[in-house]
């Protein structure tokens, strides 16, 4: 029986890879009890930058612990990160074909603040379910969900920034756009989903359906 539950991390603009699992499981759950986990999409994302790929990174508050839940981690604004981030995009993407008509709805991001970085990362994750005009259908978990659940297709480890760290996902199959500057480093797939809506804009859902397998 094919799974019909996905479990995700929750993650900061999350990849392109991330919004094909809420498109393609009909029920998707947010991993909130699990040991934080640095250097991963959780609170950083990857953009297109006129060097190639750019990790931008929220920073979050050093715990009193050595293990803390991730629906515990807050957001550290002792750097002035939002200013940082908010130019980082806007250096990356003001050329792009859709970058004007979408910005104005995250600017937000990068003028409030927000206490906890879950709940950070689910009001964009809202947001840019709003944009794609997909269904933001996910949930947050009672409890932690061991490994190897039954019935569950767990993505947790699967989606990761360092592909050695990562698991090969056979249901996701890239495919190529146009990229601001891919004339200049090649097309790099599964950036952040800024990239994606910021250069094709209405037809994101539609490239989102493509890399299904």
């Amino acid at each position: 029986m094919e799974n019909t539950k996905a479990l995700l991390s929750t993650a900061y603009f999350a990849p392109i890879q991330y919004y094909c699992k809420l498109i393609q499981y009909p029920n998707v759950m947010i991993e909130q009890w699990e040991n934080y986990s640095k250097q991963s999409y959780r609170n950083r994302c990857n953009i297109y930058g006129a060097n190639g790929a750019l990790a931008i990174s929220v920073p979050v508050a050093k715990a009193t612990n050595k293990k803390v839940f991730t629906k515990d981690v807050k957001i550290s604004y002792d750097t002035n990160w939002q200013k940082l981030h908010w130019k980082g995009i806007e250096s990356a993407y003001k050329s792009s074909p859709f970058y004007e008509y979408y910005i104005d709805d995250l600017e937000r991001f990068f003028k409030q603040k927000w206490d906890f970085l879950l709940d950070f990362n689910l009001e964009i994750q809202s947001e840019i379910c709003e944009i794609l005009e997909i269904e933001n259908k996910n949930s947050l978990t009672d409890d932690f969900i061991p490994v190897n659940t039954p019935n569950i297709a767990d993505f947790r480890n699967v989606i990761h920034p360092k592909p050695q760290k990562g698991i090969d996902d056979t249901k996701f199959n890239p495919q190529t756009y146009t990229q601001v500057f891919g004339d200049k480093h090649g097309f790099i797939p599964n950036l952040s989903i800024l990239d994606l809506i910021f250069n094709l804009g209405p037809d994101s859902s539609y490239y989102l359906e493509s890399c299904l397998k």
